[in-house]
């Protein structure tokens, strides 16, 4: 398979003899960013790429072409070519074109709706809409730049011929099992994060180890939300009849609906383990602070007990009585202080307040 660069261009519009399905004439220019990459198979042909609307039209009335049409920040406009061409709903648009949508799936006019998200970790997690069309013949991916399928590992070393050839149903299976094998790394990032975060608890609380231990609560949650909806949306895939994928294939599905199921039980220990550090890190703040308490009740004690002698004695008439040779006073009430305060401190430090 050729290099994305030399395949990802701007999309190109309808020709001039043609007018754009949603009214757009020919001359405009696609939307900053957008990208469209087609792949067309055809049996007993080489996989051609394509980025024309135009020649995506020509190669879908073709019944025995099978397509995988890859847009990059997709427009409304570009969309709607599409729509036009491979018998969209208006709805499957509208929920492209809004994303902000949860993972599910839906069923609409001939065609099989997916919102799944891939997570990206850039010192906290991303979750990067994925939407995906599949009809008999098609599969239509919809993403940001954030992630791109056709870099994934697995399409990358097979080819997007390997899979396309067999169905449009395994490419979608190669794209949905390289979104959540991307998963891994991410939990990887986290587990690592957790353990330094458990050693710094322990070793130097800070409120910064606070502060990321929320961080990391707020990731976890993130992907919880992603997870879980995903969880029943492949459910549904692998436990019922389903037009759009080959009963022969849906152990595949049912693979990546195990590893969701993994990455579900590894969250939930992840969940319980930045508790745990939680707790951890309260526990050693009170430890330090009844430490510090100790030493400042024995200062305290050993201050007051000194004060106390001199003030109940009074400095002035031990002086009086050293004065005069009568007692030696000043040394007696000198002495039982010290004594007093020595005495208190090896107590203190026996019992390891000070």
């Amino acid at each position: 398979m050729s290099d994305r660069s030399s395949t990802m261009r701007s999309t190109s519009l309808p020709s001039p003899s043609e007018e754009a399905p949603d009214g757009h004439g020919p001359g405009q220019s696609p939307a900053e960013g957008e990208l469209l990459c087609a792949s067309i198979w055809r049996p007993g042909e080489t996989l051609a790429q394509v980025d024309d609307p135009g020649a995506i039209q020509a190669a879908y009335a073709d019944p025995d072409t099978r397509l995988w049409i890859d847009v990059e920040e997709a427009s409304e406009r570009t969309l709607r070519s599409l729509a036009a061409c491979l018998g969209l709903h208006d709805l499957t648009v509208e929920d492209i074109v809004e994303r902000n949508q949860r993972a599910k799936v839906e069923y609409t006019d001939g065609t099989m709706h997916l919102v799944l998200f891939a997570l990206a970790y850039d010192g906290e997690v991303v979750p990067i809409e994925l939407d995906i069309v599949l009809g008999a013949r098609f599969l239509l991916t919809s993403h940001t730049a954030s992630w791109r399928p056709l870099d994934a590992p697995n399409i990358r070393r097979n080819g997007v011929a390997h899979y396309l050839g067999a169905g449009a149903d395994h490419m979608l299976w190669a794209v949905v099992d390289a979104a959540v094998d991307g998963y891994f790394p991410v939990f990887d990032r986290l587990g690592d994060e957790i353990d330094e975060l458990q050693a710094d608890v322990l070793g130097r609380p800070s409120s910064w180890v606070v502060e990321r231990l929320f961080a990391v609560r707020r990731d976890l949650l993130t992907i919880r939300h992603a997870i879980n909806p995903e969880r029943e949306v492949f459910n549904q895939l692998t436990n019922r009849e389903n037009p759009f994928i080959d009963p022969a294939r849906v152990l595949y599905f049912r693979d990546v609906y195990d590893h969701l199921i993994r990455l579900s039980d590894e969250s939930d220990s992840y969940r319980e383990l930045v508790g745990t550090t939680l707790d951890a890190y309260l526990s050693t703040v009170n430890n330090n602070l009844s430490e510090v308490m100790k030493r400042l009740t024995a200062v305290t004690v050993i201050l007051a007990g000194v004060g106390a002698v001199a003030g109940i004695f009074g400095m002035s008439e031990a002086g009086l009585a050293l004065e005069f040779a009568e007692a030696p006073g000043f040394w007696i009430v000198t002495g039982f202080v010290v004594a007093l305060g020595a005495g208190a401190l090896v107590y203190f430090r026996r019992i390891g307040w000070i």
